[in-house]
């Protein structure tokens, strides 16, 4: 019987010799000098406080290790380099700056980045606190009291902001001693780093798909527009994140919790006004805002600057619309994001203008007899034109 070269080759390599532990401390400071950063394909961060506090306090009181990282290793003379961009802030990181041993994170980035935003005391953890006398990581939302010590000062790069921040709450003498032991304990917390070299965009990918088969994938879709921060336009930082801040302002954040949808609802809203710029206004039907109808292929062979004004005026139509609902007292019918994504949809082909009276009347009338419950694609599809139809 032949023997596949594949088999041979695979029995001389075992990736497993290449495993290492790594501390926290270390890991931050290696993200804080881009000696650690992320494919370019890399989806957005998704963890919420609570998740940020379980981890915190896993780390901390749990008595198994956490999960390992996974990375790809990057020489300096690879022909396999996926673009790189940075932690939090997703600026692209320039290939010719990696050197020797460039870590990229292919499995891991909610967690280190988690202990990376107490590291740098990140604005968006001032709430998470080590709660003293109840011995445990917790979020307040009002006045930190006297034994709550903020993760931004307790694990702040450096000691000294813990030890100022101790002397103005007059506690130095009775917590320092076993704040500066949880302080050791975390960042001398080691890691397993299991590490793989010259990964390609796929093989990366198919690693991670693997790791986290039961877990949040990154989607074609994610991928498609993650690739844009080539050319200046950065999805998430330019577009989904505005997009999910205007929907949590109007007090709509339970319509857009699924992790599935924090892209595929913005990205489904961009195609009324791609009709309107690129199309001249004329619609097609399966070009309705819902998620089955996302135009990835489409919208990222765009020119840069068309999509950026595509984007402008989606964000500018998400804004009228949520505006309108408010003004009209609307609230108690907005159940699914169907009622936003379709209003949205409807002013991007208003182009902003200011609605008449009458037709104001229409569509709040529109709004509080629409039905999308059990409704299939088609139907969905409908709706979106004989809203258009109507005005």
């Amino acid at each position: 019987m032949r023997v596949h070269s594949k088999v041979e080759d695979a029995t001389s390599f075992n990736p497993t010799k290449k495993t290492h532990q790594m501390d926290i401390a270390t890991m931050c400071e290696r993200i804080r000098d881009n000696k650690i950063t992320l494919p370019l394909y890399q989806r957005d961060l998704s963890w919420s406080l609570s998740k940020a506090v379980d981890l915190f306090n896993f780390q901390l009181f749990g008595k198994a290790p956490v999960s390992p990282i996974s990375i790809n290793e990057i020489s300096n003379d690879s022909d396999n380099i996926v673009p790189q961009v940075a932690f939090l802030n997703r600026q692209l990181f320039p290939l010719s700056n990696i050197k020797g041993d460039h870590q990229s994170v292919v499995d891991g980035q909610q967690r280190l980045t988690t202990n990376f935003k107490a590291y740098i005391n990140h604005e968006t953890f001032r709430n998470i606190v080590l709660d003293i006398s109840r011995g445990t990581f917790r979020i307040v939302e009002d006045h930190i009291k006297r034994g709550q010590i903020p993760v931004g000062i307790l694990f702040n790069e450096d000691e000294n902001v813990l030890i100022n921040y101790l002397q103005e709450k007059g506690t130095f003498k009775e917590l320092f001693a076993i704040l500066i032991r949880v302080r050791t304990k975390i960042r001398s917390y080691n890691y397993t780093i299991n590490i793989a070299e010259n990964l390609t965009e796929d093989e990366q990918i198919e690693w991670f798909e693997v790791l986290n088969n039961a877990g949040s994938r990154v989607t074609a879709l994610q991928m498609s527009f993650s690739k844009l921060k080539i050319h200046n336009l950065d999805i998430y930082t330019d577009y989904t994140d505005p997009f999910k801040e205007k929907i949590l302002e109007y007090g709509f954040e339970e319509l857009f919790t699924p992790f599935t949808t924090n892209v595929s609802y913005p990205i489904a809203a961009l195609n009324p006004a791609y009709e309107v710029i690129d199309k001249n206004g004329i619609h097609n039907t399966n070009y309705a805002p819902i998620p089955s109808d996302t135009k990835e292929a489409i919208l990222t062979r765009l020119d840069i600057n068309i999509l950026k004004s595509i984007i402008d005026l989606t964000l500018n139509s998400l804004e009228l619309a949520l505006e309108f609902i408010n003004n009209n007292e609307l609230q108690q019918y907005i159940s699914r994001m169907d009622y936003i994504l379709y209003l949205t949809g409807f002013f991007a082909y208003q182009k902003n203008e200011k609605l008449e009276q009458q037709k104001e009347k229409k569509l709040i009338e529109w709004v509080e007899t629409v039905n999308f419950t059990n409704q299939s694609n088609s139907s969905r599809r409908e709706i979106f034109s004989n809203l258009l139809r109507l005005y």
